[in-house]
């Protein structure tokens, strides 16, 4: 069968994908950035495919040529910088539903969320049961998943936070500590989806998918800090306030295009709970899905899982830090720093005018990739240039002054630190 596949690099649409695979039916991938994930899953045909633009049937016609099949694993969780909740959840996905009637790919099944509803307590959770319902009114083979939180042996948003949260040395911090939630693994909802895609379920259903036991928040990041193997550590139940404090930051923070899973609407969605009643979908399928001890026990934890763990914190920490460091150090060159700069190049043999020149542009550019880190979008390139100016402050600094290699505080030395903490935030940058 011919399937196309949207979101299909995220966490549940790679899953999907791989287990499409397996059946041998002929995959296109779809997504915003596909360059690397062409070559992450080359078994598929990529197509580019922007959800922000994507608002009319027509616009989804040319990729629905020849298909049969559409597994629909779009999602965002809250407006920001990158993203549109309703645009995403309701314009593109009604309008891909509404072109899949209208070319006749005519199974149609669609990843929504536990606790999608008109009157949910999200935007998050309204948009999506908007398009559920929305897919429900079309003659379609449709089916509706919605999957408590997802756990899988990779890590990305609100998993990747947890095993953030349960790394932590010390007490543990937990935000909601006692919310209760349901998991399911991505191995049962991709398999759900690849029964769905060859027709052996029912279609016209809307399941919740999820392992029937009732696990608080506590609980699982407990049960990570010893899938990863780290020593048991205290829990300690952050107040509300400090709670509300984190998602007002993270929501700023959306705004310069990072996705923080501390978002408010994630905050909102644990509030009112992650349970559901899966007892249709496991009738209907007649899958016994894994809990969570199983979930974890089937993929041990290696050490890049602890690596990842111990360093998901400290990335934020990181690139707050080097953004600051660059954009004072720019500030203190054209202030209160200028004249013992003007000394030094003064000292070096340099001119008037070639060192007030070379120090006014050194600091508005420190300042430029401080502020450039600050945004998601440029934060890569700002690390770059942060390496390229730090060796050229090396160079510079080594014909120019070679005598400050000599000096008790270090301005030149001090470079090489700098320079190797952002070679490392740069390694971590990823997302996905």
């Amino acid at each position: 069968m011919r399937v196309l596949v949207t979101g299909a690099y995220g966490l549940i649409g790679a899953a999907c994908l791989a287990r499409l695979k397996r059946d041998g039916h002929e995959l296109t991938a779809a997504g915003r950035s596909i360059a690397d994930a062409s070559r992450k899953y080359p078994f598929a045909r990529w197509v580019f495919a922007d959800f922000d633009r994507l608002t009319e049937a027509v616009a989804w016609r040319p990729l629905l040529d020849n298909i049969d099949a559409v597994v629909n694993c779009v999602g965002v969780l809250q407006d920001g910088a990158r993203d549109d909740t309703r645009r995403v959840h309701v314009a593109a996905t009604c309008a891909l539903f509404d072109a899949c009637a209208a070319a006749g790919a005519r199974r149609v099944i669609q990843i929504s969320a536990i606790g999608a509803a008109s009157d949910g307590p999200t935007e998050f959770a309204r948009t999506k049961a908007e398009a559920d319902a929305h897919l429900a009114t079309l003659d379609l083979d449709w089916l509706i998943l919605r999957p408590a939180l997802v756990l899988s042996s990779t890590a990305f948003g609100g998993t990747a936070m947890l095993r953030g949260i349960a790394a932590m040395p010390g007490i543990v911090p937990v935000i909601g500590a006692g919310q209760r939630i349901q998991v399911v693994s991505v191995e049962d909802l991709a398999e759900t989806v690849a029964r769905a895609v060859r027709a052996e379920m029912p279609v016209r259903a809307t399941w919740d998918v999820s392992h029937p036991q009732v696990h608080t928040l506590g609980e699982i990041v407990k049960a990570i800090r010893n899938w990863l193997g780290f020593p048991p550590r205290p829990l300690f139940s952050v107040p509300p306030a400090v709670g509300n404090a984190v998602a007002v930051a993270a929501d700023a923070l959306g705004w310069l295009g990072w996705r923080s899973p501390a978002r408010s609407t994630a905050m909102a969605q644990l509030g009112a709970g992650v349970v559901g009643d899966p007892s249709a979908w496991m009738a209907a399928t007649g899958i016994r899905p894994q809990g969570l001890d199983d979930i974890l026990a089937a993929h041990p934890a290696g050490v890049q899982e602890r690596w990842f763990a111990k360093t998901y914190l400290l990335k934020p920490v990181a690139i707050a830090a080097l953004a600051l460091f660059w954009i004072v150090t720019g500030l203190i060159s054209l202030g209160p720093g200028r004249a013992a700069a003007l000394a030094d190049f003064r000292d070096a043999g340099a001119s008037p005018a070639f060192a007030n020149a070379s120090l006014t542009l050194g600091a508005l550019a420190d300042i430029a990739l401080g502020l450039l880190l600050l945004a998601r979008r440029t934060a890569r390139v700002a690390l770059i240039g942060m390496i390229a100016v730090s060796v050229a402050y090396l160079v510079i600094g080594t014909v120019m002054a070679p005598e400050l290699w000599r000096d008790p505080l270090g301005p030149l030395t001090k470079i090489v630190p700098v320079l190797l903490a952002t070679a490392f935030t740069l390694a971590i940058l990823d997302e996905r």
